[in-house]
């Protein structure tokens, strides 16, 4: 299937490892001239040498903190300077940390409120006037499956997540007549880093070893296994294609069948 995204301009966040990279290097793969971000320099370098060697696509590396407007407009200015526009954005972030509410000062939600719903609200502002200029303009946010069925400790993912998937939703309708796509996508339990740091918190909190959790979480899934990231970005990649182009205000679980909601 030619998803129609070559020569697409495209913006993904945190691609230096994880879901993100795992998007970068679908998007990469079918043709798009990809703009890579993360923090950390070194690692971003080494995910944007390893997508190019494999895809041969135009990959673009900037360092940020898209908590900040300065790291905000350099992600901007550079996929504008190299490329000429944006046609695509990933909004991503880590995760918060995991942590009852008694342990979650004001000035910890502050910092990933800004780490997380600041920086989808500001880059999407950013993006968002040339798409409806051009009347063809994705934005695909990554939240998580607890904006559907809550998951224990996870306090702030499961508030600010739901926070964007309001925003997500409320601007799919405002950008629809445009040619515009908002959706959101929420990954399940998946082969990531987050995913590993998560299960070794819960181990240690309730005194049993990680391959206990990880049983434990793998016998609540369906399919009864942990995702890879690469069915992750299998579905980024269709949601942001011309072939997704009646698909809007959506939040697609990507979970092996974990929410058991019917909507």
């Amino acid at each position: 299937m030619d998803l129609g995204l070559k020569d697409r301009t495209a913006i993904v966040c945190a691609a230096s490892r994880g879901l993100g990279y795992a998007v970068a290097r679908e998007l990469a793969a079918e043709g798009a001239r990809v703009v890579i971000c993360a923090r950390g320099d070194e690692r971003l370098q080494t995910a944007r040498q390893a997508i190019i060697a494999e895809t041969k696509a135009d990959v673009r590396a900037v360092a940020a903190d898209l908590a900040t407007t300065a790291g905000i407009d350099a992600v901007v200015r550079a996929a504008e300077t190299a490329f000429g526009q944006v046609d695509i954005l990933v909004n991503n972030t880590g995760g918060p940390p995991s942590a009852p509410f008694e342990k979650l000062p004001w000035d910890l939600w502050q910092q990933h409120v800004d780490n997380l719903l600041r920086s989808t609200v500001e880059l999407t502002r950013r993006v968002l006037p040339g798409m409806r200029e051009r009347k063809w303009g994705r934005v695909l946010n990554v939240t998580s499956i607890t904006v559907k069925q809550p998951v224990d400790g996870l306090m702030l993912s499961n508030s600010l997540r739901a926070a964007v998937t309001g925003f997500a939703r409320t601007l799919a309708t405002e950008t629809a007549r445009d040619g515009v796509t908002v959706n959101c996508i929420l990954p399940g339990f998946t082969k990531t880093e987050r995913v590993e740091h998560l299960a070794q918190a819960n181990a240690e909190r309730e005194g049993v070893s990680i391959e206990q959790v990880n049983a434990r979480t793998e016998a609540q899934i369906p399919m009864g296994r942990i995702g890879e990231p690469r069915e992750f970005g299998a579905l980024a990649a269709f949601l942001v294609s011309e072939r997704a182009s009646y698909i809007t205000g959506q939040s697609v679980a990507v979970d092996g069948g974990w929410i058991r909601a019917l909507y």
